[in-house]
């Protein structure tokens, strides 16, 4: 079970799953913690929290794992969580913002204005579902229907990167933007014709040609749009880069990849790997946050790192 806990609170025993900090400051990550060394490198982080399991080390009050036991023999799994109530308030939020969505994009593709006053707050809305119920949010957008899919994926896109901008402390303004940048990031799909979008099989080269083209229809079509700033643009052409130059369609590397871009890329990826897909089981929040974390050419670990302490479910001490 992960806890999070005040980085004040923190003993050697524990074993530490990640210090939501900048690498900069505390690199490691998956170690019990032994030495006074790193207990003083945590304490002069910026961290407030630390990420602890506690089926691997000690508790926050100091109690060694239980010892395993037959799985046969476990009593089953707690069924308390969120209510009935809860969860329809949630998901009648994120199917509000989903229609609110949909109309703005379906009018810019066929050519109408952009009204950024109102997508904004439409972006306001699902980043206020999103700070109060996370993780039902999550759960509600993991299930897509076929015709929906673009529509569901930006709004729980930009619910996730405002998230992360928040948890990153970056300022209010830029954090509204991202979440603009959230809803429209994907829009270049709407390009794409339905049956290549939504195609059940193995896509032709042709075809994966064609879907890898959105990110620049996208930014060519927004671009079209005086007045949204160049944050929105950058996320829309570029979140499908990776740090060591093998993303799409630039091939751009680290050093050319703002920081936004570089958030949006994570928050992207993560919520493609745990929704529901056709032909794969979704991947729990954790197996996502793990194959990111493994693969530090492709991803900002610092990105990934914060985004773990945001949103796994656990309880905050």
């Amino acid at each position: 079970m992960l806890v999070k806990l005040a980085k004040d609170r923190i003993r050697k025993g524990m074993f530490i799953e990640s210090v939501a900090c900048p690498s900069k400051e505390f690199a490691k990550r998956r170690f019990v913690l032994t030495s006074d060394r790193d207990m003083a490198a945590i304490a002069r982080s910026s961290a407030s929290k630390v990420l602890i399991n506690v089926a691997l080390g000690l508790d926050a009050d100091g109690r060694a794992p239980s010892p395993s036991i037959d799985k046969r023999r476990q009593p089953k799994p707690s069924t308390s969580g969120p209510n009935a109530a809860e969860i329809g308030k949630v998901r009648g939020e994120i199917d509000q913002t989903r229609q609110a969505l949909k109309t703005h994009l379906t009018d810019l593709v066929a050519g109408g204005p952009l009204d950024l006053a109102d997508l904004s707050e439409v972006s306001g809305r699902n980043a206020r579902t999103w700070k109060d119920s996370a993780v039902i949010a999550l759960e509600v957008t993991r299930l897509k229907s076929k015709d929906e899919t673009t529509y569901v994926h930006s709004l729980a896109v930009s619910g996730i990167m405002t998230l992360l901008g928040q948890a990153l402390d970056i300022d209010e303004e830029t954090v509204g933007m991202l979440g603009v940048a959230g809803m429209l990031h994907d829009i270049g799909k709407l390009l794409i014709p339905s049956e290549i979008l939504t195609k059940p099989g193995q896509l032709t080269a042709h075809e994966r040609d064609i879907i890898r083209h959105h990110p620049e229809g996208g930014f060519q079509l927004l671009s079209g749009h005086p007045g949204l700033p160049q944050l929105v643009l950058d996320i829309c052409r570029l979140h499908h880069e990776a740090l060591d130059g093998s993303g799409y369609p630039l091939g751009l590397q680290r050093d050319d990849l703002a920081m936004p871009v570089r958030l949006s890329t994570v928050c992207d990826v993560f919520e493609a790997l745990t929704s529901v897909r056709p032909y794969k089981r979704p991947w729990t929040p954790t197996e996502a946050l793990d194959w990111m974390f493994a693969r530090p050419n492709l991803f900002d670990r610092k990105m990934v790192i914060r985004l773990g302490s945001v949103l796994i479910d656990t309880p905050i001490h």
